[in-house]
């Protein structure tokens, strides 16, 4: 089947395609903006935009008694502002030669696709609004998720009514995603209080060397994932990377010479400077955690041994730990309500959802920290609509099949959530 044959039987991959073939790299989103504020237009749908540029729209409650339920994608994409022309393979929809944007335009088609049905434009769903009572449907399309997230930091938070948002940004059909990791950094220094010759003042037991004593230091942290549960690794620590020694004439040298390698660690590695004792050394770690509790209990796990480094080595040496915060959690909320709705409308499409933590960051973890209309912190989660495959890539994929099923997915979570 070709492409245009399937666009014309499919509405929304037909929505899909138009989006995709417009090129929206970040902070350039203005003619994918432009698209779907006409598309609003056109079928009825209540659309604006704010002074940043985020998209907001708005479907009205028939029943003022039920909840509004709100869906947020991003409109901006990894690459440039280049054609992008579509292509069938097989299940796969591509883009020749570059990135094709399924990430994130399959969560903005499928929301559009929904604002159209419950907006009452003439179709053939059993969504109409004069047959289906429901809260009210909200969607924001931010811009710049890719590069900065600035658009959702500009987001109009205290004029959104819904407090469960479903961020439509995983990349596989039935994720659910219920809470995300933090971003903190650790940085590690210590130094020696007495340097010195490695040939004429090593005997000397009070000259310690900084690289030898940052490795004792760093042996007694831990590495890699350090709590889990039934969602996957919820907290972890990873050393980025030891500094230490004699480099500081390597380093100029490479300077100098104006050396270009992809083997700085060798290069540096060839003239170091072994004939002293070192008196600095410096590690940075990230921390992860989609629990503020067992992130706080790491950071003072690793303060704690740092505070035992300094007694041991005290007028000697000493050491301290700096954390600098960069993205807070996304902490699993204690109303599980999504995750029964969701269950629920996966199955009704025949297929199983995953519940799982994600150990990155999202928008979830901004909105998370936010508060709606009335005040009451807003509780996402992270959605997948459709299988992406290679995503940030010039061979990135998306299955039409699962796109298809994943609308099916979001229109019957709105349908669950106005049971309840």
């Amino acid at each position: 089947m070709s492409l245009d044959k399937l666009r014309k039987e499919n509405e929304v991959l037909d929505i899909f395609c138009n989006l995709v073939s417009i090129p929206s790299p970040s902070l350039k989103e203005d003619k994918v903006i432009e698209w779907i504020l006409n598309f609003c237009r056109e079928n009825g749908i209540d659309g604006r935009k704010d002074d940043y540029g985020n998209v907001y729209i708005n479907v009205p409650a028939t029943d003022s008694s039920k909840e509004p339920l709100m869906l947020s994608s991003h409109m901006d994409v990894v690459g440039d502002d280049s054609p992008v022309n579509i292509y069938l393979d097989g299940d796969f929809i591509k883009a020749e030669g570059r990135t094709l944007g399924a990430d994130d335009k399959a969560g903005v088609a499928c929301a559009l696709m929904l604002a159209k049905e419950l907006a009452g434009a003439p179709h053939s769903s059993p969504l109409q609004v004069e047959q289906f009572a429901h809260g009210g449907l909200e969607i924001t399309f931010t811009r710049d998720e890719e590069s900065g997230m600035s658009g959702i930091e500009h987001v109009e938070f205290n004029k959104i009514k819904s407090k469960h948002v479903l961020v439509c940004d995983a990349d596989k059909l039935g994720q659910l995603q219920i809470s995300g990791a933090s971003y903190t950094n650790a940085k590690i220094t210590v130094k020696a209080l007495k340097g010195g010759h490695s040939g004429i003042d090593i005997g000397d037991k009070t000259r310690l060397n900084a690289a030898k004593l940052i490795a004792e230091l760093i042996a007694e942290f831990p590495q890699g994932a350090y709590y889990s549960d039934e969602t996957g690794v919820i907290t972890s620590c990873n050393i980025g990377a030891i500094v230490a020694g004699g480099i500081q004439n390597s380093v100029a040298s490479i300077v100098e010479r104006g050396i270009k390698t992809n083997d700085y660690i060798t290069e540096i590695m060839k003239k170091t400077s072994t004939n002293i004792i070192n008196t600095l050394g410096m590690a940075s770690y990230s921390i992860r955690s989609a629990s503020a509790e067992k992130e706080n209990e790491l950071k003072a796990l690793m303060q704690s041994i740092v505070d035992k480094f300094n007694e041991k080595y005290k007028g000697l040496a000493e050491a301290e730990i700096e954390f600098e915060v960069h993205l807070l959690p996304f902490e699993r909320a204690k109303d599980d309500r999504i995750e029964k709705v969701h269950t629920r409308a996966c199955e009704r499409a025949g297929i199983k959802n995953d519940i799982s933590s994600f150990h990155a960051g999202a928008e979830t973890h901004i909105y998370c920290h936010n508060k709606n209309a009335d005040g009451e912190t807003f509780m996402p989660v992270l959605l997948g609509l459709a299988d992406v495959y290679n995503m940030h890539s010039a061979e990135e994929k998306v299955d039409y099949k699962t796109l298809i099923k994943g609308y099916e997915v979001i229109k019957n979570t709105f349908e669950e959530f106005n049971k309840d």
